[in-house]
């Protein structure tokens, strides 16, 4: 598998550093070791708002190729449940043209973060099939896949998001694998992975540590912390075997959020995966 990292990753070098670039992050990715790079909303880099994202990402691919650092994927919100799901699927269809202005054969994107009142998971699976098909259709147009995340508390349980990849019926979508995002729904790691590895077409890599309070309550009332990775609870390990015997030799981008000094993180993360992968 080849590693990456996520552009969310430098999250805080990026509010400490004013003057960093996309570019820059980009070097500091290759000289750390990482193979690619994942970049997530190019139209909101650090707080400071793109007028042409499109330009962004040509600009973005030209260094990437000359450093030589893949783009793995572009990853965006969604929500197919808001008042204009053609809204939704329309401004999808914009990310699309920017994920190929990248060269990032995937684009992952969210699925619905707030149910609407009265309605069940169940009962928006069968509404959000529709316009996930127009979108992974178009994206198919390009020789770029689509993908959902276990995130976002709504669909972030395996069973949930398996139902949604399943009802959508298209080979050309499937599931951005997140290893630490289980957590949040007090779903065990990697029991989860087994039911999500025949449907992967990227992974996030992304640990956890256990909290008496703050941080991010999951759903059974835990508090839960990112952190840097093979410090934390999730079973990495674990996780990609079980991956790597369902034939899965994609690519793995790292998610760092926790409080640690970030670039140090990156680094300790890096050689923390290239242990556990090989």
């Amino acid at each position: 598998m080849k590693i990456g990292v996520s552009s969310y990753s430098f999250a805080a070098y990026i509010s400490n550093e004013p003057a960093v670039t996309y570019e820059d992050i980009c070097v500091k990715a290759k000289a750390i070791g990482y193979d690619g790079i994942e970049f997530v909303n190019l139209d909101s880099f650090g707080g400071k708002l793109s007028t042409n994202p499109l330009e962004d990402a040509k600009r973005i691919r030209e260094c990437c190729d000359r450093i030589g650092l893949e783009v793995f994927a572009y990853t965006v919100g969604a929500d197919f449940l808001s008042p204009d799901p053609k809204a939704t699927v329309r401004d999808l269809k914009q990310c699309i043209r920017v994920a190929e202005a990248l060269g990032a054969p995937v684009l992952r994107h969210d699925i619905t973060w707030k149910l609407p009142p009265d309605i069940t998971w169940q009962d928006a699976v069968p509404l959000v099939v529709d316009p996930i098909r127009e979108v992974t259709d178009y994206a198919a147009s390009f020789g770029i896949r689509t993908c959902s995340e276990n995130h976002g508390f709504i669909f972030q349980d395996p069973e949930r998001v398996r139902a949604v990849i399943q009802a959508v019926d298209r080979p050309n979508y499937g599931w951005l694998v997140d290893l630490g995002n289980f957590l949040c729904t007090d779903c065990d790691p990697v029991e989860s992975v087994r039911m999500a590895a025949p449907y992967a077409f990227h992974v996030h890599a992304k640990d956890f540590t256990l909290v008496e309070a703050g941080g991010i309550q999951t759903r059974g009332g835990r508090h839960i912390v990112g952190t840097v990775a093979g410090r934390g609870i999730v079973n990495l390990k674990g996780c990609f075997e079980i991956l790597r015997n369902a034939g899965y030799n994609g690519t793995v981008s790292l998610e760092f959020e926790g409080p640690e000094p970030c670039l140090p993180a990156l680094s300790e993360g890096f050689s923390c995966l290239k242990t556990l992968l090989g």
